[in-house]
């Protein structure tokens, strides 16, 4: 890869139109060029910084934990919608399991959102008291606290297998509060007949991507229509 050269823009604040060169000086920009590059590096620094503050930053991927984050778009459309379905005055609980990037997400646009990630990757005990170590071998070793309490769930399988989603949608059951609530699964198309039998799921039109291509083709299910969100049910 070639080297790149870059300009900063704080280095150019301390030059101005009295910056002449002696005589023994490299010949010097003109003013009306400085201007025009002064101004071109910062426009470029805004928009970077712009762009920084769109994506939220993660710990590395571990792929020993079957590890892939969601790309922005897919993780800002995942989120937008969980908060949708929260709504109201009164805000109801999110539970995240094995789906970090989501509960980072969800947090940057609405740090008020009582969101819980159930995650095994105990570097996101960094979240403090709305981490709970989760481990999908045991589905039922969640706190007391959360059994029952939360009106939307959004849950990622670490593994493609009819055990995992078996024993991840007895979390599930677990977590989910008693009338109205609101499911979300993603997963691999290889799931689709198995998220439909062991939870009542239906796919979604939207495509969730990761930041890492992955060979296997993702999917968005969910138990309610979104209707022209996340594009819809799939007909």
């Amino acid at each position: 890869m070639e080297n790149q050269f870059e300009l900063n823009p704080n280095s150019l604040t301390e030059l101005s139109e009295s910056s002449a060169p002696s005589d023994d000086d490299e010949p010097a920009l003109s003013s009306h060029t400085l201007a025009a590059l002064k101004e071109f590096l910062a426009e470029q620094q805004r928009g970077s910084d712009a762009g920084g503050e769109s994506e939220v930053s993660l710990v590395s991927e571990d792929w020993r934990l079957s590890q892939f984050w969601y790309s922005p778009e897919t993780a800002t459309t995942v989120a937008e919608e969980v908060l949708a379905l929260c709504g109201g005055g009164i805000r109801a609980r999110v539970a995240c399991i094995a789906c970090p990037t989501l509960y980072a997400y969800l947090k940057k646009m609405d740090p008020n959102v009582p969101a819980q990630l159930l995650e095994y990757d105990k570097r996101f005990g960094q979240y403090g008291s709305e981490y709970t170590f989760y481990d999908y071998n045991h589905p039922e070793d969640i706190p007391s606290e959360l059994k029952h309490s939360c009106k939307v769930v959004v849950a990622d399988p670490p593994y493609l297998s009819k055990e995992c989603l078996e024993k991840v949608a007895e979390t599930i059951h677990l977590l989910v509060q008693p009338g109205e609530s609101f499911l979300l699964l993603l997963t691999g198309e290889v799931q689709k007949e198995r998220a439909a039998e062991i939870l009542g799921l239906h796919p979604c039109g939207f495509r969730p991507q990761h930041s890492s291509k992955l060979g296997n083709e993702f999917r968005l299910f969910s138990n309610y229509d979104p209707g022209t969100r996340l594009g819809g049910w799939e007909k």
